[in-house]
């Protein structure tokens, strides 16, 4: 089939593309062509680029046609993030594609009240970044139902991979955190250290897409999520990563007032927006439909994105690895 990626050159995009070329599919990817993928392939010779400004053509209104003009039979939508933007993409796409798969994200649930979530049991999202992809899920949804487009959607956790920073035990992006954990120093915890968050390897967020190319009957209508078999909560999170320098952590449970002040406002907010979800998902839908099978622990996959950082000098910590 011809399969057209939008977003492409992005986290999953970088392993989804190589995936659907080894399968026998034709790969047009739209993108900016502000990067290249963030691991390089064999693969992506056999591709197509075709460079696009999304927000700037969505607010034209030809977004959409121009996705359309592609000739595909598949689309995966890996970046959008308005009600706006997807509705006007299944416009254009209705009646001419076979099948619609878009990237959400777990955050169209809110704060746990049940662990683990399922795709019916989450409560309502919070932050506009949520609400979005929860409207996007339920009109795909409701698209589908009402016999139109056939739409699938997929809900990654915090994606991890070689290239880029992963969520850190924390739920910031904050390197001096493992610099901390790395020298054995004591680290400021906000909150209980019980608070949760659920990852996944960018490979396992592709093989999820593959799979819902693969069953399309099975993924028609279905929203679904796609996170690693477990998750992590802080204090087992710090644990782990500071045992791959060798060290053990010390962990001193402080105030969100306190921790807000020992550190950035930016960096602050992230671990609030984290660590007050405490989320942890189910992915037995997945597993069922799908026949989704993640193959990274939590753990590895975050031990692989910071091998990576460490090894081409974009993290400092104070001592080596030691795993």
């Amino acid at each position: 089939m011809r399969v057209v990626v939008i977003g492409g050159s992005g986290h999953i995009g970088t392993f989804l593309v190589p995936r659907l070329v080894r399968a026998g599919h034709d790969v047009i990817c739209v993108s900016r062509g502000a990067r290249a993928a963030y691991a390089d392939a064999p693969e992506w010779r056999q591709v197509r680029q075709v460079v696009a400004d999304r927000e700037r053509e969505d607010r034209d209104g030809v977004f959409g046609d121009r996705v359309a003009g592609l000739g595909p039979d598949v689309v995966v939508d890996l970046i959008c993030f308005t009600l706006e933007s997807a509705t006007a993409l299944v416009k254009s796409l209705r009646g001419e594609v076979g099948h619609l798969l878009h990237c959400g994200s777990v955050w169209r649930y809110g704060p746990s009240d049940r662990l683990p979530i399922s795709e019916t049991t989450g409560t309502a999202p919070v932050g506009e970044y949520g609400i979005q992809k929860d409207r996007i899920a339920r009109m795909l949804k409701e698209e589908t139902a009402s016999g139109g487009l056939v739409t699938t959607s997929l809900h990654p956790g915090h994606i991890v991979g070689p290239g880029w920073h992963p969520v850190g035990p924390l739920g910031n992006l904050d390197p001096g955190v493992w610099f901390t954990l790395s020298a054995g120093q004591p680290l400021a915890v906000p909150g209980s250290g019980a608070e949760m968050m659920h990852h996944v390897h960018a490979d396992d967020v592709a093989q999820a897409f593959e799979r819902a190319i693969e069953h399309r009957d099975a993924a028609a209508g279905e929203d679904f999520n796609v996170v690693a078999p477990t998750a992590l909560n802080v204090r087992g999170y710090a644990h782990i990563a500071a045992g791959w320098f060798g060290q053990t952590a010390s962990l001193e449970s402080v105030t969100w007032q306190e921790f807000r002040e020992i550190t950035t406002p930016e960096h602050a907010a992230m671990s609030w927006d984290h660590l007050y979800r405490s989320q942890c998902c189910a992915i037995e839908k997945a597993r069922t439909l799908l026949g989704y099978a993640p193959r990274y622990e939590p753990e590895a996959a975050v031990l692989e994105s910071v091998h990576w950082l460490v090894d081409h000098g974009e993290l400092d910590v104070a001592r080596s690895l030691v795993v």
